[in-house]
């Protein structure tokens, strides 16, 4: 999914940057960056974090950098940040999002007889891209509200310029920036779980195509937000750190309550509950808080050495990594009726492997509760499921066992209860070799984030887009 951080203040920022930069590392699996403007120049740094830590990466640049306003980000896709020399002026752009007409926007530009340096895997960077809608225009606020109109999909984006840094949301808010402030200095986030360690307290929320102006004095609204929104559910269920708060919910505690949801449509007999690290710890501590049963760890994580299973790009060796990093405690399973929670099952493939170790540990019964509806619809607006085709996800497989491999009633299927819903279910059930399996309803997510539907994107589970 990718974020990022900028931040503009009266004393020198490279500390707040780095660290700042570095909270946002589980949401990014390719490329690390930094740029800082100081008085003379623009100073940018992008290393790989496939195999390693952001700060270990970056630590060494760190005497190179000095300025008080810069730009990081974390990223999933494309090298970041790029510095852009335009007739607004030099600035340096980082982008989070997707932008699915790239190939439509590269042609008009091709038409216009533009160029493009930058490739990300053989195609444009999406960033450049973004910079040069922006460069078309007479000002930066024109710009970018010219590369909101154009692009399809999502890019929320902070622009380093002379003068200071320009945040902007994008159009229907699926991803999320925070502003924040202290004495001295303002910055802007994808997390705002990255402000309490350096200072910051949140300021405000950017709304749905919002685009504000950062100086260390203050934060100026440049452009208003739209009426519409669809930030991304998978925020509170996945992505999003459990100290973090979008739109003023906080992510931990959506967690819990999406666990409880559960708990209550549920009368399976178990011992104990346990979580899926990490993203599942939440649920499974709101399921056993409502229950009354016990909360165990059968499973434990070692991750000195194995940062984060999807961060090759190899699916088997995503696999292994997987597998090797998470450790389990027989004394804690042998016997047991346990019941998992996990934030979501996409492939399957590592669940699988996690319930024969259970089962090979001695577990009596093995159940599993998502904290989401199945996913049926690859996402068309983030990276999350992009790089997979329709039938990775493990819901679609089963459909197309169930309809003779043709692609239909996917509403049906959809629907929480019904016959074609239910035989889906059974069928994952049998693939994971799980005793029981039950998903979270769509209603009961909503409620437990506590916003609206129609300001929600859930449309990787129930297909829905209202604008």
């Amino acid at each position: 999914m990718g974020g990022m951080f900028g931040v503009v203040s009266t004393s020198d920022c490279v500390t707040d940057l780095f660290y700042g930069t570095d909270y946002h590392f589980h949401l990014g699996t390719r490329r690390g960056g930094m740029a800082v403007r100081n008085s003379q120049e623009f100073k940018r740094s992008i290393h790989s974090i496939e195999g390693d830590y952001f700060r270990s990466k970056f630590e060494p640049d760190l005497p190179k950098f000095h300025g008080n306003k810069g730009v990081g980000v974390i990223s999933d896709n494309d090298a970041q940040p790029l510095v852009v020399g335009s007739h607004l002026g030099t600035f340096a752009i980082v982008t989070v999002g997707r932008i699915c007409n790239l190939e439509a926007l590269e042609k008009k530009a091709f038409s216009k007889r533009l160029h493009f340096t930058e490739t990300a895997r053989g195609k444009t960077n999406p960033t450049e891209m973004v910079a040069t809608l922006i460069s078309e225009e007479e000002s930066f606020e024109a710009g970018i509200r010219r590369a909101q109109e154009q692009i399809q999909g999502s890019c929320s984006m902070l622009v380093l310029t002379d003068k200071g840094i320009y945040a902007a949301r994008d159009r229907l808010g699926r991803t999320p920036i925070i502003i924040g402030r202290k004495d001295g200095a303002y910055a802007a986030s994808s997390e705002s779980s990255a402000f309490p360690n350096l200072g910051y307290e949140v300021d405000r929320f950017l709304g749905p195509g919002e685009t504000v102006f950062l100086t260390a004095e203050g934060c100026e609204q440049r452009i208003a937000p739209g009426d519409n929104m669809q930030v991304c559910s998978f925020l509170w269920v996945y992505y999003g750190y459990p100290a973090s708060e979008y739109e003023g919910i906080n992510v931990e505690y959506t967690r819990n309550r999406c666990g409880a949801a559960l708990a209550r449509n549920d009368d399976q007999e178990i011992d104990c509950v346990a979580g899926i690290p990490d993203s599942g710890i939440g649920h499974a501590i709101g399921y056993a808080n409502e229950k009354k049963v016990p909360y165990v760890r059968p499973f434990v994580k070692y991750t000195p050495t194995w940062p984060r299973s999807f961060m090759p790009q190899n699916q088997d060796m995503r696999d292994l990594v997987a597998r090797m990093k998470l450790i389990a405690i027989r004394r804690l399973i042998k016997g047991q009726r346990i019941m998992f929670c996990e934030d979501s099952i996409v492939r399957g493939t590592q669940l699988k492997e996690n319930t024969q170790i259970l089962f090979d540990a001695g577990a009596r019964e093995v159940h599993m509760r998502p904290a989401c509806p199945v996913l049926i619809y690859p996402c068309e607006f983030l990276n999350f499921s992009t790089s997979r085709s329709t039938l990775d996800l493990v819901g679609r497989k089963v459909i197309e066992e169930l309809e003779a491999g043709e692609d239909k009633h996917l509403e049906e299927y959809a629907t929480a209860g019904s016959d074609r819903n239910l035989a889906m279910i059974e069928g994952i059930r049998r693939r994971l070799q799980l005793t029981t399996l039950k998903y979270q309803k769509i209603d009961d997510l909503v409620d437990a984030i506590g916003m609206p539907k129609e300001k929600l994107c859930t449309h990787c589970w129930d297909g829905s887009s209202y604008f």
